[in-house]
């Protein structure tokens, strides 16, 4: 066994429903302006040609039902109500048909965003790091496993804060299907289990703070919950 200097946190890992194993994670990819209405909301257009990614540290991973410190460096937190989809096999170059066996559950989770940096980034033409990969910034309900979801398409994606519903669409509006996703970004990586993908957010984004209660549902999976508390 290797001697190390210090030792590092558990592996993070997401409760799957019906089973007493956990999935453990590894990479958490995230996918952006995945629906036109949120794009066009945020001033953006729609590259329908394929997806973009940006990434989150799978240490900066929090579970349903956690209590978020309001983050430090910005005064804009928003919310982003998001299905994820975890990777059961390894898969390179997929086919539709090898993309749609390497999915191995689904979920429902929220994407938390320091938009003012965010936005500062875009003017400035700088990666969007410091906006989107902070301690908390990605939030996970229990996942539910494919075959238990069947087709993604008809189910409702809703956030609501404080009881008042604030994100509503359905996953049909997804630009880019979460096979089309997988089918693209295993161009580009060795995808393998322990690798997470959020597929990108609805219109309807806005601001939270501290004593916010953020609930997010997608039908037929576990929904997520959030609180926001005072800053640390």
């Amino acid at each position: 066994m290797t001697d190390l200097l210090f030792d590092l946190p558990e592996t993070p890992s997401i409760v799957v429903r019906g089973e007493t194993a956990r999935y453990p994670v590894r990479r958490v990819f995230c996918v952006g302006r995945n629906y036109e209405a949120h794009a066009t909301e945020m001033g953006n257009v729609v590259d329908r040609e394929a997806p973009f990614y940006f990434t989150k540290s799978p240490a900066h991973l929090i579970h349903s039902g956690a209590t978020l410190p309001y983050p430090p460096g910005t005064e804009n937190l928003h919310h982003e109500m998001e299905l994820f989809f975890t990777i059961g096999s390894p898969v390179h170059h997929a086919s539709k048909e090898e993309a749609v066996g390497a999915i191995h559950a689904y979920g429902a989770a929220l994407d938390m965003t320091r938009r003012d940096l965010q936005d500062t980034a875009k003017d400035k033409r700088r990666p969007w790091d410091l906006s989107k990969d902070f301690e908390g910034s990605v939030v996970v309900g229990p996942l539910t496993p494919a075959s238990d979801v069947g087709e993604i398409g008809p189910q409702r994606i809703s956030l609501a804060v404080n009881g008042e519903t604030r994100q509503d669409a359905t996953l049909s509006l997804l630009i880019h299907s979460c096979t089309d996703i997988v089918t693209h970004l295993s161009r580009f990586y060795h995808l393998a289990p322990g690798d997470v993908i959020l597929t990108g957010t609805p219109a309807g984004v806005g601001a939270v703070g501290p004593g916010d209660r953020l609930s997010g549902t997608i039908d037929g999976l576990a929904p997520v919950e959030l609180t926001i508390g005072p800053a640390d």
